[in-house]
Order: structure tokens, then C-alpha cells, then sequence
């Protein structure tokens, strides 16, 4: 009775692996909690490393599937480049990578913000309004401290980990 409810989604990922998933963010949050420093590097450096693999496997597929391949060859080009930069630099990949994502953050804050108001003008209301407001000022509160924010960045990340991986835990028991 209790498989009748499930998505079909959750049929395919079996709950062992939710698990696994939750056990593992909870282990890399309390790290970047006790250690962000050293924690951030070594996450920075698999970054790295994936990014040089993707973009092998980006040029691969235009070998078979050659639809796009323009697109692909960039993808390729550009992450095998980034991975090679993030590997050989360490120090300052560990520094760059998260003020680069601040300002990936502020630059969506504003963009989200205008969104809001543009709805609130159209008839969404004030909660729109006030949220765009919001956005707007976080937006430009990362972009103006982006070296800042980016300390911080680490700290925001290990208590969305732990956080995300107990409900993970939850959810995998419940799957069970």
C-alpha cells in the first residue's frame, strides 16, 4: 500500500543511497563548520578536477552526437581550462572560486529584486514589492563586501549541508 504512493521518482533512487547522501553532507557541513578553510580548498580542488573531466567528456560526445557540437566544444574547451587553472592554483582558486560565486549571488539578488518589483507594479502586491526591495539590498550588500561575503560563504554552507542532510536522513527513513 505504502508503494502506491510514491512518485516514480522515488522508486528509482532506492533509500540506502538518500542515506548515503545525507550522511556525507552532514560529514562535509560540520567540516566546513570546524575546518572552513582547508574543508573549502579540498572542495575546491574537486571542483576542479570535475570540471577538467566534464569538459573531456564534453569534446568526447561530439564524436558521438555531433548536434550541437559548437556549444559543446565550448563547454569542453572551457572546463578542461578551469580545471586545469583550479588544479595547478589551489591557493588562489580557493580564494577567486568563492568571490566569483558572491557575485554570481549578488548579481541574481538584484536581478530577482527587479523581478519583484516589476511584479509588484503589475498587481502581485506589496509582499512582492518589499521582497524585490530585499533582494535588491542583499544583492548589492555581497557585491559591494564580495571578499567579505566570501568568507562567510563557507560558514553559510556547512549549516545548509548538516541542515540538508538530516532532512535527508529523514527522508530516507521514510522511503525505508
Amino acid at each position: 500500500m505504502a508503494e502506491a504512493t510514491m512518485t516514480s521518482e522515488e522508486r528509482l533512487i532506492p533509500w540506502w543511497v538518500v542515506l548515503i547522501e545525507g550522511i556525507a553532507a552532514i560529514i562535509i557541513g560540520i567540516l566546513l563548520l570546524v575546518n572552513p578553510r582547508i574543508t573549502t580548498a579540498v572542495l575546491i580542488q574537486f571542483l576542479g578536477i570535475y570540471w577538467f573531466i566534464v569538459g573531456i567528456i564534453d569534446i568526447v560526445r561530439i564524436f558521438i552526437d555531433s548536434s550541437m557540437w559548437g556549444w559543446k566544444l565550448f563547454s569542453g574547451i572551457i572546463g578542461i581550462l578551469a580545471g586545469i587553472a583550479i588544479i595547478q592554483y589551489p591557493l588562489w582558486a580557493s580564494i577567486l572560486v568563492p568571490t566569483v560565486m558572491v557575485w554570481v549571488f549578488g548579481f541574481f539578488g538584484i536581478i530577482i529584486g527587479i523581478i519583484g518589483l516589476i511584479q509588484a507594479f503589475q498587481g502581485a502586491g506589496w509582499g512582492a514589492g518589499i521582497l524585490g526591495i530585499l533582494s535588491i539590498l542583499f544583492g548589492l550588500l555581497l557585491l559591494f563586501n564580495a571578499f567579505v561575503a566570501s568568507l562567510t560563504l563557507p560558514f553559510i554552507f556547512g549549516i545548509l549541508a548538516v541542515v540538508g542532510g538530516l532532512a535527508a536522513l529523514v527522508m530516507a527513513f521514510q522511503m525505508r
